[in-house]
């Protein structure tokens, strides 16, 4: 098996007791490759230190709606620097949430931009993150995103709005959420997008796929979100490993 954990966060603290142990065995559970994603200035930098420590691990660094309320033209200036990185594939994750507004939507979108065209300038992709903020995000990647390749992680919108991202030419990562049994849009555009844009993740420790939900997530259960788009695409499990560990290298620039 050959998994391709798009989004991670193994620096959270929920893996502190027992992070390295767990990060070992993920080679043998199949994962051939994760990338962990920066969220604010300090967990860019632990995603940097975890892709120095393990060969299969790669970074990207950026700071989260959630955080942005604290940013300062300085963060810009370090993000640049720690994308120098030879383990940093993107910057992400950077976006737009409305459902808990923990920065002022204003300040969402001033520094949304300012990512964007940072992403622009270093030449690398973007991871997404955009809750209940749907047009918002779409329309300002439209407007100021100048070629950089475009994830939108966690995927949870409209079958509608999977058929516009994917014919601009972006990628849609699938993941736990897919298993759920109240996931009935999402089954939809598992069924519909072209396999050739999607990815698979697992946001761990968050989203813990059927049949481990209120667990612990961990990379070795992105398994699952592949096993559930093989069935609804009536495609086998190694084809489905195959073409998302090919579309995540592919977007995130690695042979």
């Amino acid at each position: 098996m050959r998994l391709f954990d798009s989004h991670v966060h193994l620096d959270d603290k929920r893996y502190d007791k027992d992070r390295d142990e767990l990060i070992a065995s993920l080679p043998e559970q199949g994962i051939e490759f994760a990338v962990n994603i920066g969220a604010d200035i300090k967990s860019s930098k632990a995603s940097i230190d975890l892709a120095e420590k393990y060969e299969f691990l790669y970074a990207t660094v950026g700071v989260h709606p959630h955080d942005v309320k604290a940013m300062k033209d300085a963060d810009i200036d370090m993000l640049r620097e720690l994308s120098k990185h030879p383990k940093v594939l993107a910057i992400g994750e950077i976006g737009l949430d409305y459902y808990y507004d923990n920065s002022p939507r204003e300040l969402q979108k001033k520094w949304f931009i300012q990512q964007i065209k940072l992403a622009n300038e270093c030449d690398l992709p973007i991871v997404i993150h955009s809750r209940d903020a749907v047009q918002d995000t779409y329309d300002m990647i439209k407007e100021y995103n100048s070629g950089s390749k475009v994830l939108i992680h966690c995927f949870s919108q409209s079958l509608e709005m999977a058929k516009k991202y994917v014919k601009d030419g972006a990628y849609l990562a699938l993941g736990g959420a897919l298993t759920f049994k109240n996931a009935r849009s999402l089954l939809d555009v598992a069924r519909q997008i072209p396999l050739e844009y999607l990815l698979i993740e697992t946001d761990c420790p968050y989203l813990t796929p059927e049949p481990y939900r209120g667990k612990r997530n961990d990379p070795s259960k992105v398994y699952y979100v592949a096993q559930k788009i093989a069935e609804l695409k009536g495609l086998s499990l190694e084809e489905v490993v195959e073409t998302t560990n090919f579309n995540a290298r592919k977007f995130y620039g690695l042979s």
